[in-house]
């Protein structure tokens, strides 16, 4: 099976992707890293996640270096659907909704996908709104909250800077707009029906990482 490298943190416990995917994983992806592991011989890199704010984050022109070199390139979920929805018309490849969702421009910023974690276990100490937006759509289909709900929540979440945003958080902020039974409502549906977009996201980039390597032998 070819070298494959897999920027990951907290969109995905490692657990997980182990059973999925043999590869080398290690921790979201800072400047250099891409073409670090593409000078060391990696033949597949997947890039999930990446830092945002902590460090300085992966430059296009590192991608674009790997990508000369003849490696594959699988972006997805974090900063990965950031890159491949920025590179997929030069050889990148993006997977997973939250890709399209910035390829097709209905998500622009970057502080969709930002979240903080804990440095050691990568567990999210945020919630990041590509994640809100999911639960909130998944909340208006299961009729505990309506449209004009959801976008109030929605409002809320985005007045908040994202290490703040928490699910708990984000119904304190619309309480005073929707009042306490709508807002307690809607945490006690996302205590069993959270969706997690970035981690559906992140398992569908590993499939697609393992469906190359077994193509490539």
């Amino acid at each position: 099976m070819p070298a494959i490298v897999v920027f990951l943190g907290p969109s995905l416990e490692r657990e997980t992707a182990r059973a999925i995917l043999d590869a080398d994983l290690r921790p979201p992806a800072k400047r250099g890293d891409i073409q670090a592991a593409a000078e060391a011989g990696a033949r597949i890199i997947g890039l999930i996640d990446g830092v945002f704010f902590q460090d300085v984050a992966v430059a296009h022109r590192e991608i674009l270096y790997a990508l000369r070199r003849g490696v594959r390139v699988v972006g997805a979920s974090s900063m990965g659907a950031l890159r491949a929805a920025e590179l997929d018309g030069l050889g990148m490849e993006g997977v997973g909704e939250i890709y399209r969702a910035y390829r097709e421009g209905r998500l622009v910023a970057d502080d969709e996908v930002a979240l903080i974690f804990d440095p050691e276990t990568y567990a999210p100490l945020s919630e990041p709104l590509v994640n809100i937006r999911a639960t909130l759509r998944q909340a208006v289909d299961r009729g505990i909250i309506d449209g004009d709900d959801a976008r109030v929540l929605l409002d809320a979440a985005r007045a908040l800077y994202f290490p703040e945003r928490t699910y708990e958080r984000v119904a304190e902020a619309a309480e005073a707009a929707l009042g306490p039974d709508v807002t307690s409502k809607f945490l006690s549906f996302v205590s069993e029906g959270a969706v997690d977009q970035k981690r559906d996201d992140a398992l569908v980039a590993l499939q697609r990482i393992r469906e190359i390597a077994e193509e490539e032998g």
